[in-house]
């Protein structure tokens, strides 16, 4: 829905964002979008509120969104109690149809015009300094482009914009959608051009902002995706493993404990890459992690009192999906993701011991007058991540990706690690522990979806898919009616 139906929304500039005027749908919108191309675009300081508000518009897919078309199809996550009456539903139970599409675009055509006129704006405007005006045009680069590479894993082909919405015109405003190979051809530019503004490989404090180690890693990962997804070959995996590589020139290394990655007291740590911040009275939203995977009993569900100690209190957890057993029961004792991802919960009465819950534990968030607050930060990318991403590369090369793999064993088994040593083996064996180590390692950060399209496996990993082999339009989501009632030229993804 970037079109008629969002024009409201997308042509109110970020100085309302300063102002704390929220744009809405009763207000006269023609002085607006005159005051912001007469007077807003003038100097820095507009060009940072622009900056800012591209980055709150970005918070609000990363509260939900994000993780509901990155993971929640994959075999990760089950019924707990209760129905969801959200539109999680479907796509949890991987029942997706065009009246039950899962979230739409219409957020992140709203984050990409915000893009699209720092773009158009900002080189315009003259600076103090001009390593200033490059990083938020580097920026802006960056974000246009992981939002595009997110929609094409999502839905295929896209309707590319790269012009902000500013007059309502049917002749430029409704479009077709783009072929996928096109829509890549502007993710790599846009990578290609933030890389280039970006005036150095620092990261800023918190690393919740676009930045060239951040930039390297989604050029990995695009460039990953297309190797696999789109016959790229071995030219696009070495331009991937390049850019990982990249990567690792910058401040970036494993922390020693698994848990302290994801601490809300330690955001920002030299693990995470890139990261959408969220923290308390300042985001009005939560984060999915706060809403999928918790219970509300009345009474603690088990006898065991360090159990107890360690879900309490209940309150800001929902009660409709947990981890699945499928996946909780992969994780082994040695492995010390098993403790920072999952508690299965037990009840016992008498001598009869039931097993009630698969919990959540990789993102606690924070309690706050006796209730747990969902504002842990949502990783895009975390170096971990970028190591087994880079393993994967290597291996489709023909290389050993034994050093990125037991790095990443080496923290995960500690004083257990020899007996969990990674020896290299055949191309397909070793796919196979790369996707089960990515399993282990990222659980919950809204990567499992795209992992099991990007090997292949998503029909036999997923039991909601399992029978439903060969329908290969199941790995796209479909288009919602209301998109589809807006927007003339855009048709239905074949199989829905």
């Amino acid at each position: 829905m970037i079109m008629k139906n969002l024009y409201k929304k997308l042509i109110c500039p970020s100085i309302v964002i300063l102002s704390l005027i929220s744009c809405t749908d009763n207000l006269n919108l023609s002085p607006i979008s005159q005051i912001s191309n007469a007077s807003f675009w003038t100097s820095d300081n507009d060009a940072n509120g622009a900056l800012y508000g591209m980055y709150v518009q970005m918070r609000a897919e990363a509260s939900e969104r994000l993780f509901l078309w990155g993971e929640a199809r994959s075999e990760i996550w089950t019924q707990n109690f209760g129905m969801d009456p959200s539109v999680a539903l479907q796509v949890f139970l991987n029942s997706l149809s065009k009246s039950n599409p899962g979230p739409d675009w219409t957020g992140m055509y709203t984050t990409m015009h915000s893009a699209n006129l720092i773009l158009k704006y900002v080189p315009g405007i003259s600076f103090a300094s001009e390593s200033q005006k490059k990083s938020i045009l580097a920026q802006a680069h960056a974000m246009r482009a992981f939002l595009y590479f997110t929609m094409a894993k999502t839905w295929g082909d896209i309707v590319l914009v790269t012009e902000p919405t500013e007059g309502y015109d049917p002749n430029t405003i409704f479009k077709e959608r783009s072929s996928q190979t096109e829509v890549f051809t502007l993710i790599k530019k846009d990578i290609d051009d933030a890389l280039s503004l970006f005036p150095d490989n620092n990261f800023p404090s918190g690393r919740n902002i676009w930045s060239k180690p951040a930039v390297n890693a989604m050029k990995g990962d695009v460039y990953l995706w297309t190797a696999k997804r789109l016959n790229g070959g071995n030219a696009d995996l070495t331009i991937a493993l390049n850019a990982l590589n990249e990567v690792e020139t910058s401040d970036v290394v494993l922390l020693p404990k698994f848990s302290d990655i994801f601490s809300y007291s330690n955001k920002g740590n030299k693990e995470i890459i890139m990261a959408v911040k969220f923290l308390m009275n300042e985001s009005p939203t939560h984060t999915i992690y706060g809403g999928v995977t918790g219970i509300n009993a009345p009474s603690a569900p088990s006898t065991d009192q360090a159990v107890i100690d360690k879900i309490l209190p209940f309150s800001g957890k929902s009660t409709y999906w947990q981890i699945s057993d499928l996946v909780a029961n992969q994780f082994i004792d040695d492995d010390s993701r098993k403790a920072g991802t999952v508690l299965i919960v037990f009840r016992t009465v008498g001598e009869e011991t039931t097993r009630m819950y698969n919990l959540d534990q990789k993102f606690p968030g924070i309690i706050s007058a006796n209730v747990r607050q969902a504002y842990d930060d949502f990783v895009i990318y975390r170096y971990a991540d970028i190591l087994l991403l880079r393993a994967e590369v290597k291996n489709a090369l023909g290389q050993d990706p034994s050093a990125d793999i037991n790095k990443v064993r080496q923290r995960a088994y500690g004083d257990n690690y020899i007996n969990h040593i990674f020896v290299n083996a055949t191309k397909d064996e070793n796919d196979e522990i790369i996707l089960q180590e990515r399993l282990f390692e990222l659980t919950h950060e809204g990567k499992r979806w795209w992992d099991l399209v990007r090997f292949g496996k998503a029909f036999e990993k997923v039991p909601t898919l399992q029978s439903q082999a060969g329908k290969d339009y199941l790995l796209l989501f479909p288009i919602g009616e209301s998109i589809l009632s807006l927007e003339p030229k855009i048709v239905q993804n074949p199989g829905y």
